[in-house]
């Protein structure tokens, strides 16, 4: 069993409340089609809030996307995922996620917590590298995150796609996000 890292043990930590720079961030997913490629997007409006404490155990996220900002690179396939055969954005709007812990196990970091996504709740850990704190050439803080999941489609209710579109969903974050107090 691994010791938890402590604020000394991650250079430069700094306790406060954080947002993430839109310009600098990135929330994404990619899934198999056809079994044979990965189809990629990302979601172009969310709102991420990360609270870090004394102790890194004692930290928060939470983070709202909206589902009609989703960008494939194809604006046909958009408005197709956004229809009801898929997110059915006119009835859900927005998916969430909210963290219930923080733990570290087998030596990395492990952020528990709650995915709302198309009406349905379910437990998704994310897996969370640390990049770093740093201050930024404007006077400010920066930190840096990075974090991945894996849910399936069908456990929230998105069945659009049949077998074209594979079960499983890999979820990944690059967050930078800003020291707002």
């Amino acid at each position: 069993m691994s010791t938890t890292p402590t604020t000394a043990t991650i250079p430069d930590y700094l306790v406060g409340t954080w947002k993430a720079d839109p310009v600098h961030s990135e929330v994404a997913y990619s899934v198999r089609q056809l079994m044979v490629s990965k189809a990629r997007g990302r979601f172009a409006d969310f709102d991420v809030t990360i609270v870090t404490g004394e102790d890194p155990l004692d930290s928060s996220v939470a983070a709202t996307i909206d589902i009609g900002s989703i960008d494939t690179g194809n604006a046909t396939r958009d408005k197709h995922l956004c229809s009801e055969e898929y997110f059915d954005v006119a009835k859900h709007p927005t998916m969430s996620y909210r963290s219930t812990g923080i733990r570290w196990t087998d030596g990395s970091w492990v952020v528990d917590g709650e995915l709302t996504l198309h009406g349905v709740t379910r437990q998704v850990p994310l897996t969370l590298e640390v990049n770093g704190f740093v201050a930024d050439p404007f006077g400010g803080q920066r930190a840096g995150f990075s974090a991945t999941a894996q849910v399936n489609r069908h456990d929230f209710g998105v069945d659009g796609g049949g077998v074209a579109v594979s079960d499983k969903v890999a979820i990944s974050l690059e967050i930078q996000a800003v020291l707002q107090t």
